[in-house]
């Protein structure tokens, strides 16, 4: 939580109410320390891109706060810096409530949701209103070349703070676009349904049920897995794995392994991630079109080839891509003990990444995130950050093949230990 959101935000007022309430104590850190340069990031950044809506408050001359939904086609909000977002203001039902306000206070704050992943952006800044008659080149970076409308006017908004919630109470709600794909989706699961499969599959001595499926990004889906009688789950620890069965379109069984993403101390599920790849093997598409809310399948207990040390040694944790599942898990533990760690994760883009948003909110501290395909690419300097580390820091990596390798030959060439570089590939 960022310091510039809590001076905004921890008022007098609240803060009575925080020490009323026990969190005082929680929130208080949020308030120290130096004053932050407050700049978007790419997540953020691709994140506003991708809104089709979002929700803005106002404070009008009485004192009494506005709240008004503003929609477009995706993209119309616009991030013109890391500092600065701005849109271009169509003509309504000329009450003029959000406009007049901006002229007696420009304090504006926005709620951005993304129902389907439920995620939460909120934005704190301060808005000014951009004339076609004094600034039309800036005015014409926020229209929108295809739209029609009338536009009056531009809104730009300097960002002064900002904060993600927590997905708590965020109702799943999907566009008519992701519903036709939910429902493309649900056609092939039929047609792969009327095949002939076995009741439950696989020969392990460990029955489960597929009994939550959540998408996590459009090539990722999340399953959750329960013991098929009601009974405990055998432990685990961070870095585990379980093989599973999967019917291939031929009707031949094949079996993939994939981690575990969640530790809990008393395991009542398992939770794995699935990329899909349609031009592998054929095994992640067969498991995301054939796997639905009940399937049996029989399994082995998990097993672990990669497993987080005991010690309070600090950590270093790499991932790429899908190869975060097992890295999730570690950093979990890690926090949990109160151990020294870092997260560095990269991918092509956020959208593309299971768990990007939980992990920046979780461990905003601790994690670094580079995006290679983002509006503004970032990308991981190996060898910077293997040069940083700690003489008694173990490093994990897993993901592609090309990254693995780049962690070795790097540490080989920094005089690192082979055995303080534990590594999974995932192909």
């Amino acid at each position: 939580m960022a310091r510039a959101f809590a001076n905004i935000s921890f008022t007098p007022d609240v803060q009575a109410v925080q020490t009323e309430m026990g969190s005082r104590a929680a929130y208080r850190t949020a308030e120290t320390g130096e004053a932050e340069t407050v700049l978007l990031s790419d997540f953020e950044q691709a994140f506003i891109a991708e809104r089709d809506s979002f929700y803005q408050a106002t404070v009008s001359q009485s004192g009494w706060p506005y709240v008004q939904h503003r929609g477009g086609p995706l993209g119309f909000l616009k991030v013109l810096d890391e500092q600065t977002i701005g849109y271009a203001d169509f003509s309504g039902n000329r009450q003029y409530l959000s406009v007049g306000n901006l002229r007696g206070d420009d304090r504006v704050s926005l709620i951005l949701m993304d129902y389907p992943g439920r995620q939460r952006l909120k934005i704190w800044g301060r808005a000014r209103v951009v004339d076609a008659r004094s600034e039309p080149a800036l005015l014409a970076k926020l229209e929108l070349p295809d739209s029609r409308a009338p536009v009056e006017r531009g809104i730009l908004i300097r960002v002064e703070a900002f904060d993600w919630n927590c997905p708590k109470y965020i109702t799943p709600r999907y566009s008519q676009n992701q519903i036709e794909a939910l429902l493309a989706q649900a056609r092939r699961q039929s047609v792969a349904a009327d095949k002939t499969i076995p009741s439950a599959l696989g020969s392990g001595v460990l029955p489960l049920t597929i009994s939550g499926i959540r998408q996590l990004t459009p090539r990722i889906r999340g399953y959750e897995l329960r013991h098929a009688d009601g009974e405990p789950l055998p432990s685990y620890r961070a870095g585990a794995h379980i093989r599973v069965p999967i019917v291939l379109p031929d009707g031949s069984i094949t079996g993939r392994t994939y981690s575990l993403t969640d530790v809990p101390d008393e395991p009542d599920c398992y939770h794995i991630a699935v990329l899909r790849v349609d031009d592998g093997e054929g095994g992640s598409s067969a498991l995301q079109d054939g796997w639905q809310l009940g399937t049996r399948i029989n399994v082995d207990a998990p097993h672990n080839y990669f497993p987080l040390h005991d010690d309070q040694r600090p950590a270093l944790l790499i991932a790429g891509g899908i190869g975060i599942t097992p890295l999730k898990a570690m950093a979990e533990t890690l926090a949990a003990r109160g151990a020294e760690f870092q997260l560095h994760y990269s991918g092509r883009a956020p959208q593309e990444m299971a768990f990007v948003g939980d992990l920046r909110r979780h461990f905003f501290e601790q994690g670094r995130f580079y995006f290679s395909r983002a509006q503004n690419p970032t990308r991981l300097d190996v060898s910077a950050l293997l040069g940083s580390v700690s003489a008694d820091t173990v490093i994990y990596v897993c993901g592609p093949t090309s990254l693995i390798a780049s962690v070795r030959q790097t540490a080989r060439r920094l005089g690192i230990a082979d055995q303080r570089v534990q590594f999974e590939s995932f192909v």
